[in-house]
């Protein structure tokens, strides 16, 4: 089922039990920095639902699909000499792999940050290309970083 209907929305506790269920998943922890625990408890759940809500505007949102936080995807604004950029992050529900779903909430989340937030660039570092600069689970692995500019957003 392509193209799923999804709507981005800010995190609330009662996503707590979603969050776990989909979270716990090593499948996409494995594709995420360790600050995205495996396994992931509702402990993690709390503390993750509650550092997601503190930031005005909201910069970490739920993928919520049929009323169900199925994901998320965030933008982080850095800092210091890289202050013009911003890391994009996400995850979804190992169920919703392959529909569509997340080029879509990619499309929203940039277009947010452009909008929102004085920079330039965003970027995601996902695992692989620059060899042997990473380290997750014992193991050395590669980095690759994907970047679009402001200036090349709308073209």
């Amino acid at each position: 089922m392509k193209g799923k209907a999804f709507i981005l929305r800010p995190w609330s506790k009662e996503d707590l039990n979603s969050l776990v269920k989909y979270a716990n998943n090593w499948g996409i922890a494995k594709n995420l920095m360790d600050k995205f625990p495996f396994p992931y408890t509702e402990s993690n759940g709390q503390s993750f639902i509650e550092f997601a809500t503190m930031d005005d505007p909201i910069r970490i949102f739920a993928i919520d699909i049929d009323g169900k936080a199925l994901g998320g995807i965030e933008i982080h604004p850095q800092d210091d000499i890289y202050r013009r950029n911003a890391e994009l992050g996400y995850w979804l529900a190992e169920p919703y792999w392959g529909r569509g779903i997340m080029t879509n909430a990619v499309k929203q989340a940039v277009k947010f940050a452009f909008s929102t937030l004085d920079i330039d660039r965003i970027f995601a570092r996902p695992f692989g290309k620059f060899d042997k600069v990473l380290i997750k689970d014992g193991f050395l692995l590669d980095e690759l970083i994907y970047a679009i500019r402001r200036e090349n957003w709308r073209k």
